[in-house]
């Protein structure tokens, strides 16, 4: 007999894939994911060509780092057990959460507004590293893969294509966001618009660092409980 497989797109899971698309909103959402940088180029030249254009390399850098984020889950996971995973992961997420909160008011310098496609792609990666992107959506990346390998103590080396869908799904997400809000910042509301109704997502980005990584270390405990 040939062995069980799991499909990716298997009912337990649908939560997960829930949670990157969610999670994909909330940081399309986040002006310091890259919409209000697009929203600037496009005033500046008077384009709304140059939002769209400017959204590519961008969303790029964004899943770049949450592709090495992925690697290093990956990695780990084939070395340590998927329950130890998800407690390392839960801790790391908790503990950027709290230096995030501390720290909220730092952010990473760039040189200006004249910047050519790869520089939005660095500057996008950056963001999204020192922001804690990536590390925000690992213990979804980590459910899934203990998802499709129930039965199983370690990540196999199928995984890989597990996880590159897991991106582009995310992905996808925030660039619809971030487009639709770009665009309509831009050709409805302008930056008055802003002035009036700015948050600070920098708090709120903290906040929900502290949250999933609580809702993971719950998870993760709750989980070898079973065992």
């Amino acid at each position: 007999m040939h062995p069980q497989t799991h499909s990716v797109f298997h009912p337990e899971l649908l939560g997960s894939w829930l949670a990157l698309v969610g999670f994909g909103v909330y940081h399309g959402l986040n002006p310091g994911m890259g919409w209000l940088f697009a929203l600037s180029l496009g005033l500046q030249q008077k384009s709304g060509r140059a939002i769209w254009v400017s959204l590519v390399p961008i969303s790029a850098g964004h899943a770049t780092s949450i592709a090495l984020v992925a690697v290093l889950v990956a990695g780990i996971g084939s070395m340590i057990s998927l329950q130890s995973l998800r407690l390392l992961t839960a801790v790391t997420l908790l503990g950027f959460g709290v230096y995030k909160l501390i720290t909220y008011y730092r952010h990473p310098k760039w040189v200006g507004m004249r910047v050519k496609l790869h520089d939005l792609f660095l500057w996008s990666f950056l963001m999204a590293f020192a922001h804690g992107a990536g590390l925000m959506i690992a213990p979804i990346l980590v459910g899934l893969l203990d998802g499709s390998h129930s039965g199983t103590h370690h990540v196999s080396a199928s995984s890989g294509m597990l996880l590159m869908l897991a991106i582009v799904v995310h992905t996808l997400a925030m660039l619809v966001v971030m487009g639709f809000i770009a665009w309509i910042v831009y050709t409805r509301l302008g930056l008055m618009f802003l002035r009036r109704s700015w948050v600070n997502f920098d708090l709120i980005w903290a906040g929900a660092l502290l949250v999933v990584g609580a809702l993971a270390l719950w998870g993760a405990v709750a989980g070898g409980g079973m065992h």
